[in-house]
């Protein structure tokens, strides 16, 4: 005889527990996996939000870095203005006399000096000191009665330096032994 009721368990068939712990276990593991790729796509988006910051501060350094370089200079060349201002008032000057262009030449030069200090150049001017190759050029040795050997006795041309590097040696004659 056959059993028409739906509730009951099929022929052959009992109802197994083992079934229902699979069901559970399954659905978990499905949980954990959006779960999973929730976390994955909201880590996806932030990788790619980094990456595109990461972008925007490389440009915005990179765009800092040319505006530098375009106006390392400003500085420098805004002291030197007063100094072309003098030369050019000196320049426009009719006449006069030799004594005050060269007043005005010496304090045009004063000045001139005083902004490649505070831009941290210095003069190397070596008189009476001995020779120091790694600053000076000797270009000749002339007898110099008084002198120690290998002393500068006259600076032909003056030598500089930008922040203890040097930028140009000073010519000098040095006394002979």
């Amino acid at each position: 005889m056959q059993n028409n009721d739906p509730q009951a368990p099929e022929q052959g068939r009992e109802h197994d527990p083992m079934d229902d712990a699979q069901g559970s276990e399954l659905a978990q593991l499905q949980a954990r996996i959006a779960e999973l790729e929730a976390s994955n796509a909201d880590l996806r988006d932030t990788v790619l939000r980094e990456r595109a910051d990461l972008e925007n501060q490389r440009r915005r350094l990179q765009r800092d870095l040319e505006q530098a370089r375009r106006f390392a200079n400003e500085k420098l060349l805004n002291d030197l203005l007063p100094v072309y201002d003098s030369l050019e008032r000196g320049l426009a000057v009719e006449g006069g006399d030799v004594a005050a262009i060269r007043e005005g030449i010496s304090l045009t030069l004063k000045s001139l000096l005083k902004v490649a200090e505070s831009n941290g150049m210095m003069q190397v001017d070596p008189l009476d000191q001995p020779l120091d190759p790694e600053r000076h050029h000797a270009v000749s040795m002339v007898a110099a009665p008084g002198k120690a050997p290998g002393t500068v006795v006259s600076v032909l041309q003056k030598g500089y330096v930008l922040n203890d590097r040097l930028l140009r040696p000073a010519l000098v004659a040095v006394a002979q032994d």
